[in-house]
């Protein structure tokens, strides 16, 4: 069995686990279009199910992202790209994941974007 969205003006509105055969002659009438998802793919690259490995075949990764609903579908990319997080964020071409003008702080704390300052608020304990 496969993952599919339901794609309905570019936009994901539903995602099932069925056979391509059940797709072919499903019809809930609702206009739009069943289009297959790889649950493993993420930022354009296919892991091992359950894992951050990449996969050894990378045939499997499909449009971009797992779809998700809300998600765009963006058919000259071939992609499904997630909803833009903040107005600041760009889209990487590469993986059609949205990123942020200023990169994570990598020192192990956590963060929060914050908008309104375009920068990274450090998350502290209450």
């Amino acid at each position: 069995m496969s993952h599919y969205a339901k794609v309905v003006n570019n936009i994901v509105t539903s995602v099932i686990v069925a056979e391509q055969d059940f797709i072919n002659t499903y019809d809930d009438g609702v206009p739009g279009q069943w289009i297959q998802t790889s649950y493993n793919t993420r930022g354009g690259i296919h892991y091992q199910p359950n894992t951050s490995i990449p996969s050894d075949d990378q045939s499997k990764a499909l449009r971009k992202n797992y779809a998700g609903i809300g998600y765009s579908y963006d058919s000259e990319r071939d992609a499904f790209i997630p909803p833009k997080p903040y107005n600041s964020w760009i889209l990487d071409e590469d993986t059609c994941l949205w990123i942020s003008p200023i990169p994570n702080p990598s020192d192990g704390k956590q963060y929060r974007w914050d908008e309104a300052s375009l920068s990274w608020i450090e998350m502290t304990e209450n």
